[in-house]
């Protein structure tokens, strides 16, 4: 697979990145301790790649697989379940336990509930779990009162008369991210690899996971690192709050000042990385050193 590299700026939701690289998929594998890191609804692997090329870099056996259902229009999306979402997870999963020693389990948005869920099935197979901005609600302060009341919808025959714009930040607090990433994502759109809108029966499967996903935080006994911003235009910071008092384990938590929902991408990503390597550092040390990632023209 295509490795990348991004530094400071560079950084994108949808495939492709300033650097010219693309589909920064799987890491160089041979590390003692894995590193699953699952995006979010609508978004792509390239959403995690700034934090992934740095755990990478540290010694780590990254992979950041495409999601079931994504990378492709809202109509592929909406055939989707949460289910073949959770089957992607569970899949990078196996492959990446059957070359490391232990496997930690990450995402953003809905890629850190999936994370939870994988957390609280595989048990004492997962040594942790990276939890960036975990959106068990919709209930940023972006959300529009229209999208609230979707709430209220119960069933597919009626979500599939829905569906939602891209908000107007897309999540990102950085003016110039923003825009590379808003260019990247109607160039995507443009070749049928991103969808222009969310459809409601997605949302509706990302409510239906959440959902199965609260009924098992009892049984996530994992250390777990929380990463929310202050201002989360999507998730409000209850979701956070709410899984700190909610998980058995040890939690660490990160409130981000300077952020909107994209945390991995947006200008506290620094930060974000920074306090994934320092908890890793002390619940699951990489075992060897990083092999040099290899730029991509």
């Amino acid at each position: 697979m295509t490795r990348s590299k991004i530094e400071n700026g560079d950084e994108a939701r949808a495939t492709g990145s300033i650097d010219g690289a693309v589909e920064p998929d799987t890491y160089p594998s041979g590390k003692r301790v894995g590193v699953l890191l699952l995006h979010g609804l609508c978004g792509s692997p390239a959403e995690m790649r700034f934090v992934a090329n740095g755990l990478q870099r540290a010694g780590y056996d990254v992979e950041c697989p495409e999601l079931a259902g994504h990378g492709g229009t809202a109509e592929r999306l909406a055939a989707s379940r949460w289910q073949d979402w959770y089957q992607s997870a569970e899949q990078a999963f196996d492959a990446l336990e059957a070359r490391c020693d232990e496997v930690v389990v990450g995402g953003l948005s809905t890629g850190a509930v999936l994370a939870l869920m994988l957390a609280a099935n595989r048990g004492a197979r997962v040594a942790a779990t990276l939890l960036f901005a975990p959106t068990l609600w919709l209930n940023g302060w972006s959300i529009p009162w229209y999208a609230r009341l979707f709430g209220l919808v119960r069933h597919k025959w009626i979500a599939r008369f829905v569906w939602f714009p891209a908000a107007q930040n897309n999540g990102i607090k950085d003016d110039r991210v923003r825009a590379f990433v808003r260019s990247a994502l109607d160039c995507a759109a443009r070749n049928g690899r991103a969808p222009t809108h969310t459809p409601g029966i997605a949302v509706l499967e990302r409510r239906w996971l959440a959902k199965a996903t609260l009924k098992c935080l009892g049984r996530v006994d994992q250390p777990s690192l929380i990463v929310h911003p202050r201002e989360d235009d999507y998730a409000g910071l209850s979701n956070a709050w709410h899984l700190q008092r909610k998980l058995p384990g040890a939690v660490d938590m990160c409130v981000l000042e300077d952020s909107y929902h994209y945390v991995t991408v947006d200008r506290q990503r620094h930060v974000v990385l920074a306090r994934a390597l320092e908890f890793l550092g002390r619940v699951a040390p990489a075992g060897r050193q990083a092999v040099p990632v290899r730029l991509v023209a």
